[in-house]
């Protein structure tokens, strides 16, 4: 397994998997796609339909990351993927699926089901890649004696997830950006409540598109990444695309009683990430019909679905909504989805995502390849305040099951794509808990909350406020990684 850029830097080199699980970005700019997706066979289908959940995850992972011994990739999925860490769970006798398919009902002749994805320890299905990621890392650098510092941005739950999954980390320092005051009090209290001395949480006086631009930028200081050692763990890493593939898998096995049935999945999504691991598990073979993405008002990528036309948005127009950890104008992983949309030709995809930052935007109905969109299964559509109150209201009264904003958001949007005969997944985001302001105004109760967090807004709380400044950024890591 070689991997390459999206912008063809480095073509002919050879980049193993532990080669780019400690960065972010290509050297170019680009992200980091396998040169060719493994496929998997009819009789491999067959055989992983049972498996539970680390051992799928072994199997998986091992097609993408052949440099690393076979028993020391099945110890660390096994450490990982255990009831004792997914152990936030809604109904105990599904604690040992990890990711248990929770069926709604049936609507408009298709089963429309969630696979619970965030029973982890923040809450939320970022945990699913987020644990893992801790566990590569440690041993990675383990293994070649070295250390690393994390810089990342998150819009909610990312920052969270990273920080639990390396909190304690032999050799690894997390910096996390957070837009200042623009996250839900539950999530602000996940992170910064954390006292550990490896973790620091730096609020940025901006909006989220800020940090991931700070942290871009960061990124393409190539001397600075180099002397302060940093890498990350926003989605633009290979690895936690990839880890996330796994549900794909396992949400199909749990919907369906044959390889030959195929189902659909809807993915709320802001960053692509997600739903990029989706793609990625239709290109390995996995029979998936439709991949249905479902943004909030902040709708850049159903505006690319609906009409060929990338546009990202400036941060005077991010829109701050209920469901905020889409609250995203430019999505970092769509690069990948096109990278392959346009045949994997680098010097396109690199003018493209110029036309990004010196026109905002480019136009892939009016060049003729939008039509090929169809090819890949997506779809889309869009959701609001009063969709998410309506969807959550329903919900709990017609299936007695309470969903947070962001899995509302997919909800709605999935019932406008449902086929007959086809079973919908609806791939849930976090546990209601995280955004209780949204839950009391639709069923007028609290939300539900597990006895691990009773209290946590009211614990004391460790961050610095930055300006949005990415030299600022700088100088507060060098500061602190002498």
């Amino acid at each position: 397994m070689n991997y390459i850029s999206t912008r063809g830097a480095g073509i002919g080199e050879r980049h193993t998997f532990s080669d780019i699980l400690l960065g972010g970005l290509a050297k170019d700019g680009g992200l980091y796609l396998p040169n060719e997706y493994p496929k998997v066979s009819a009789d491999e289908l067959a055989r992983w339909r049972t498996l539970p959940y680390a051992d799928l995850a072994f199997e998986i992972l091992r097609k993408f990351s052949d440099d690393i011994p076979d028993e020391d990739l099945r110890e660390l999925t096994r450490r990982t993927y255990t009831a004792q860490v997914y152990c936030n769970v809604r109904d105990e006798e599904n604690a040992a699926q990890i990711t248990p398919l929770k069926t709604l009902g049936v609507e408009g002749g298709a089963p429309l089901s969630l696979l619970e994805l965030s029973n982890g320890p923040t809450l939320a299905f970022k945990d699913m890649a987020m644990q893992l990621l801790g566990n590569l890392f440690e041993y990675t650098l383990a293994k070649h004696g070295q250390t690393l510092n994390i810089l990342g941005a998150t819009s909610g739950d990312t920052g969270s997830a990273a920080e639990y999954a390396m909190r304690g980390k032999k050799g690894i320092r997390v910096f996390m950006l957070s837009p200042h005051k623009k996250m839900s009090a539950f999530q602000t209290a996940q992170m910064y409540s954390l006292q550990d001395p490896n973790i620091f949480n730096i609020a940025v006086e901006g909006v989220f598109d800020d940090c991931q631009d700070i942290v871009k930028a960061v990124s393409n200081d190539h001397a600075f990444k180099a002397r302060q050692k940093i890498g990350t763990v926003n989605s633009i890493n290979w690895a936690r695309v990839v880890a996330q593939v796994v549900y794909y898998f396992k949400g199909y096995f749990a919907a369906t009683k044959s390889n030959d049935e195929r189902v659909s999945f809807t993915v709320p999504s802001g960053n692509f990430g997600n739903v990029c691991a989706g793609h990625i598990a239709r290109m390995m073979g996995l029979p998936v019909e439709k991949l249905v993405v479902a943004t909030n008002e902040n709708d850049v990528l159903d505006e690319f679905f609906r009409t060929g036309i990338y546009r990202v948005r400036k941060s005077s127009e991010t829109y701050h909504t209920s469901s905020p950890s889409m609250d995203i104008s430019k999505a970092s992983n769509f690069e990948r989805f096109v990278f392959d949309l346009l045949g994997r030709d680098p010097a396109r995809v690199l003018q493209l995502f110029r036309d990004v930052e010196e026109k905002g935007g480019f136009d892939l109905q009016a060049s003729g390849d939008f039509a090929r969109v169809q090819e890949f299964g997506f779809v889309s559509g869009r959701s609001s305040h009063d969709d998410r109150v309506d969807t959550i209201r329903d919900v709990f009264e017609q299936y007695d099951t309470m969903i947070d904003t962001h899995t509302a958001d997919g909800v709605k949007v999935a019932r406008e794509h449902l086929q007959a005969g086809i079973p919908m997944i609806v791939l849930e985001t976090a546990q209601p808990i995280k955004f209780g302001e949204t839950i009391r105004e639709a069923l007028e109760r609290e939300p539900e909350r597990p006895a691990a967090f009773s209290g946590i807004e009211d614990l004391p709380q460790r961050f610095v406020v930055l300006a949005n400044d990415a030299e600022r950024v700088k100088a507060f890591v060098a500061e602190r990684t002498r």
